[in-house]
């Protein structure tokens, strides 16, 4: 299961796409354009494209320019509303030999390309005049997926093959790889990863490392390494037509500086051989009183020791409550910023995480966990995890009279 995989979801009917991986047993599906939600991988089944042309869904394309928040409900829609003739689309005529020798003399590719013959290509052309060359280059494009979904797409605007990493960065984890992949030239990738405008503020940073290759070419690369933070003062004013791609898009290059050739000296140079190194000092010994004891220069008397500095005490770990409340509003109480449901679920879990470790060493015999009900994802996803300790004894729903079914008892070895 990947990034941009249509799934359903096995306790319903309700269709999505995969948005973000979370961790190896969860991950966030995007459902109805914008409406998300963390789900356990065991809940959901990838939709072959096969199914779509069985049941007359609309196929899903997950090339440039997708749109997976429209295409995820296509099997809601009305079927009585379609056209039932749609008019065909005009045919792409084959170049002639001198359209062919032309076109691979501008280009450059070697590849001749079906000139557009439509009624309207030539109309188009003359209104519009000659159309601007795109700039040239490897940009990070955000491009809508629905109006508040975006997707992180890579686009490769050069005559050379590119091998890319992409990953993000986030206060709570400093780097954690997403892609690598190689991209041809004149493409772009699918979504990498899905972004929310109304988590602006909670985004992370990009992190794209680029190695420009060219097949049979005669220079070597040195690697790009670039990242990309998001400011509301300038991400609104950077959506401009995306090339490659066609569509508009918050656009950001990533090659200002183009990779530098390395130099065919340089690559024949060999690695200098490092001197050995001098055996290290003992800790703790002043060597200069030392050295005037052997040389009869001072009184004997042992070496003067140099005082280590104090090791500061550990901070004491303190035992969490008995009975912990894991809702937002008592992790939070001041929390006043709108959270998207996959936040608070791991704001939820890094809580449980934190308490059940500190109840482990402070030896606590038990300890109550309150979930509340819900749709049970952070229930199932705490049963999990304590399924998989070997450090509890067992766990139970805890009193139904007082909690009902929306807390869970650990009894710890």
């Amino acid at each position: 299961m990947n990034v941009g995989d249509r799934v359903r979801l096995l306790t319903g009917t309700e269709e999505g796409i995969v948005t973000r991986l979370l961790d190896s047993e969860l991950v966030e599906v995007a459902i109805d354009n914008d409406f998300t939600i963390p789900v356990l991988r065991r809940e959901v089944v990838v939709v072959a494209q096969e199914e779509g042309k069985n049941f007359d869904r609309t196929a899903v394309d997950y090339g440039p320019g997708q749109t997976p928040g429209k295409n995820a409900n296509a099997s809601k829609k009305d079927n009585s509303k379609r056209p039932q003739h749609q008019p065909a689309a005009p045919k792409l005529a084959q170049p002639s030999l001198q359209e062919a020798l032309a076109a691979a003399a501008s280009s450059g590719a070697g590849v001749a390309r079906p000139v557009n013959t439509g009624p309207g290509s030539r109309g188009a052309a003359a209104a519009s005049g000659k159309q601007p060359a795109a700039a040239k280059g490897l940009f990070l494009a955000l491009v809508h997926q629905s109006p508040e979904l975006l997707g992180v797409t890579l686009i490769n605007n050069t005559e050379a093959d590119v091998l890319f990493t992409y990953g993000e960065e986030t206060a709570a984890r400093p780097y954690r790889a997403l892609a690598a992949d190689k991209l041809g030239p004149k493409t772009s990738t699918k979504p990498l990863s899905f972004l929310h405008l109304k988590d602006f503020e909670a985004w992370p940073a990009v992190v794209f490392q680029l190695l420009p290759t060219k097949l049979n070419g005669d220079a070597a690369y040195e690697l790009l390494t670039k990242r990309q933070a998001f400011k509301a003062s300038t991400f609104y004013g950077s959506q401009k037509p995306a090339p490659v791609i066609g569509k508009d898009a918050y656009l950001f290059q990533l090659d200002e500086k183009a990779a530098a050739a390395i130099a065919p000296e340089k690559l024949a140079e060999e690695v200098p051989a490092t001197a050995p190194t001098a055996p290290a000092k003992p800790a703790g010994v002043d060597a200069a009183a030392l050295k005037a004891q052997l040389s009869g220069d001072a009184p004997a008397k042992p070496a003067a020791v140099v005082a280590a500095a104090p090791a500061k005490p550990a901070a004491p770990v303190v035992a969490p409550p008995h009975e912990l409340d894991l809702h937002l509003e008592a992790l939070r109480p001041d929390n006043k910023e709108e959270l998207s449901n996959t936040a608070i679920l791991r704001l939820q879990l890094d809580a449980f995480e934190d308490a059940l470790s500190r109840a482990l060493a402070t030896n606590m015999h038990e300890i109550v966990f309150i979930h509340g009900m819900g749709n049970g994802v952070l229930r199932k996803e705490i049963h999990r995890q304590l399924s998989r300790n070997k450090d509890i004894k067992f766990f139970e729903d805890a009193r139904k009279e007082k909690f009902g079914f929306g807390a869970t008892l650990v009894r710890l070895k």
